[in-house]
């Protein structure tokens, strides 16, 4: 059973980075600011993944702290974009 978690790590780490580019063709190129803000999402997604991955492959704890302040940011990140994309300003007078 242990011998096939570094080659699962390996793969899972090398189909993140696979989507991390995609993610990052879609920001540069995207047509619309709704395309972009969907790939940083996917970006921050697929980073905190990342971080994850290697969590697991090393045993170290810091990783799942790391991924969890990742998700905090970039769920906050994401929502203060939908909210100014929608009403043109993040905070209300």
């Amino acid at each position: 059973m242990n011998a096939i978690l570094p080659f699962a790590v390996n793969f899972g780490l090398a189909c993140c980075s696979v989507g991390m580019l995609c993610a990052l063709v879609r920001l540069l190129r995207g047509p619309a600011a709704q395309d972009r803000i969907l790939a940083l999402d996917t970006l921050y997604i697929n980073g905190m993944l990342t971080i994850l991955m290697l969590g697991i492959g090393s045993g170290a704890a810091i990783y799942f702290d790391i991924a969890l302040l990742i998700a905090l940011f970039g769920f906050i990140g994401s929502t203060a974009m939908a909210k100014f994309l929608l009403r043109g300003e993040v905070i209300e007078p």
